[in-house]
């Protein structure tokens, strides 16, 4: 079964779907390892892992490499950022060509304007809603999977208003948006009334430090959300322990001293499947 339709099917059952977000083939391996039933290609996280903000820096072209090399490796259903598309209508179109083509099964496309920011800084600028809405109605048109996921994502909360972002979100589902994704609300309530005010799928983002307060997954259910993606967590994670390591030798001339917060050799080896490699060329070579 193609991922978009897995990922259709698992948003059909009514139990939210959580997708830790992952930048690279090694992270979304271990998301798939801890048994996540899908995972999230975060583009903040990507970048970040380049060494550069959240600011539309990357290009499609590295995004989409990025997001072939995920999903080369990964069996789960992949949901990917597109930003705001990479530009205009068109620019938007190509956006959604690359994306399918590298396999992913779902992508959200926000209403900032170009180049965008991270959702949880300061001094977002968003498009008129009928631009937005044209881009939707090209990325629909351009995707040839029916089951491919389209998630519409507003900014408007910080530059307008709440209710302005509510009325957006309707417009984009009208235009033929499967989730709506309305970011960055700052209080349980806001978060309790996009779900009860907005139609169809709903899609919430969690992670410690934005503007966001995080709600247990349950809860989050109990509201009627979809799906909630977590898309810096291991991120932050991988840099604090990289962090403790490099102070370690630094300190010592080597890691000894934090051993425990290393992986063995053979588990990383395990992780990127080494013998499963090494057996198939020993197959194709007899």
């Amino acid at each position: 079964m193609r991922a978009t339709t897995r990922l259709r099917n698992m948003l059909k059952t009514g139990k939210t779907v959580v997708a830790p977000g992952v930048y690279d083939g090694m992270s979304a391996r271990l998301v798939a390892q801890a048994g996540f039933t899908a995972a999230y290609a975060s583009g903040g996280a990507i970048a970040r892992g380049n060494g550069i903000p959240d600011l539309g820096l990357l290009s499609l072209a590295e995004i989409a490499q990025r997001l072939e090399q995920i999903v080369d490796v990964v069996d789960i259903p992949v949901i990917a950022d597109a930003d705001n598309g990479y530009g205009n209508a068109l620019n938007a179109q190509r956006a959604a060509h690359a994306f399918e083509r590298a396999g992913v099964a779902a992508f959200h496309l926000e209403d900032q304007t170009f180049p965008k920011r991270c959702g949880h800084y300061a001094d977002k600028t968003v498009v008129s809603v009928s631009e937005m809405v044209g881009k939707l109605k090209a990325v629909r048109d351009a995707l040839h999977d029916s089951d491919f996921v389209v998630i519409a994502r507003t900014d408007a909360i910080a530059v307008e208003s709440f209710e302005a972002a509510i009325d957006r979100c309707h417009a984009y589902m009208a235009a033929g948006a499967d989730v709506a994704f309305l970011d960055a609300p700052t209080s349980e309530a806001q978060i309790a009334d996009i779900a009860r005010r907005l139609p169809g799928w709903k899609l919430i983002n969690m992670f410690h430090g934005g503007k966001t307060p995080l709600l247990p997954a349950a809860r989050l259910q109990e509201l009627g959300f979809n799906i909630v993606i977590i898309p810096s967590d291991l991120q932050r994670a991988a840099i604090k322990a990289m962090k403790r390591t490099l102070a370690a030798i630094t300190r010592d001339g080597s890691s000894a001293k934090v051993l425990s917060d290393l992986a063995g050799f053979d588990e990383r080896e395990d992780l990127v499947a080494t013998d499963e490699f090494l057996e198939r060329g020993r197959r194709y070579a007899s």
